[in-house]
C-alpha cells in the first residue's frame, strides 16, 4: 500500500452481478420523474431492456406515459398494484417505477425480489407527506436502497432550498393527486404544516 485514497467507484462494481436499488425522493417540483427518466433513457442508450411503471391513479398529464412536470416523457406502463409490476417485469434489466408514495407496503418486498433477480430499481417518489411526515412506502425503501438521491425544490416564499410539500387546498385525504393547482415547494421555515 502506497498510502493513496482508492479511486471513487461512481457505480457498482464491474464484477459486481446482482441487482440493486436506487430511489430518488423529495418533495414535488424537485425533478424526481425527470431524474428518474433521465436514468431510464441512459438505460436505453445503452440497449439495456428497460420496463417503465406507474401508478394507474396518476393520470394527471397522461394514462400511458411517465410525465415531468415540465413535459418531459417516455411511455410508461400504469399499475393498480405494486405486485403488477413483478408479473409484467419480463426480461426488464432495468426497471423505473414512479410515484412510489401511491403504492403499499407490498412494493418494498417486490422491490427486494427484483433486485435479487438481479435487475436494476430505480423508484422515485415522495419521501414526506403534505403534513411533512415520513410517507411510506418510501422510508422503507430508502433503507432498503443502496443509491439514494434526495432532490430539494425551490421554496417559492422565499427562494430557499424546498424539502417540503405545501397542500394548498383544505382536503385531508392523504392521498390527493394534483399538482400546481393544489401544491407547492416550501422549505422548512415556511412549511406550514395542516391543522390536526
Amino acid at each position: 500500500m502506497d498510502g493513496t485514497n482508492p479511486p471513487l467507484i461512481s457505480g457498482p462494481h464491474p464484477r459486481h452481478r446482482g441487482g440493486w436499488i436506487e430511489v430518488i425522493c423529495g418533495p414535488m417540483f424537485s425533478g424526481k420523474t425527470e431524474e428518474l427518466i433521465r436514468r431510464l433513457r441512459r438505460a436505453q442508450i445503452a440497449r439495456q431492456e428497460v420496463a417503465i411503471f406507474k401508478p394507474g391513479l396518476d393520470n394527471r398529464y397522461s394514462e400511458d406515459r411517465l410525465v415531468s412536470h415540465s413535459q418531459v416523457s417516455l411511455p410508461s406502463v400504469a399499475v393498480t398494484r405494486a405486485e403488477e409490476i413483478l408479473e409484467r417485469a419480463g426480461a426488464a434489466q432495468v426497471l423505473g417505477v414512479d410515484e412510489a408514495q401511491f403504492f403499499g407496503p407490498e412494493l418494498v418486498g417486490i422491490c427486494r425480489e427484483l433486485a435479487g433477480q438481479g435487475r436494476r430499481v430505480i423508484i422515485a417518489g415522495l419521501d414526506q407527506d403534505y403534513r411533512g411526515e415520513p410517507f411510506e412506502p418510501v422510508p422503507q425503501l430508502l433503507a432498503e436502497a443502496e443509491y439514494i438521491t434526495k432532490t430539494l425544490a425551490i421554496c417559492v416564499r422565499c427562494g430557499a432550498p424546498a424539502n417540503r410539500t405545501q397542500r394548498l387546498s383544505a382536503e385531508s385525504a392523504r392521498v390527493v393527486v394534483g399538482a400546481a393547482e393544489r401544491y407547492e415547494a416550501r422549505c422548512r421555515s415556511c412549511f406550514e404544516p395542516p391543522e390536526r
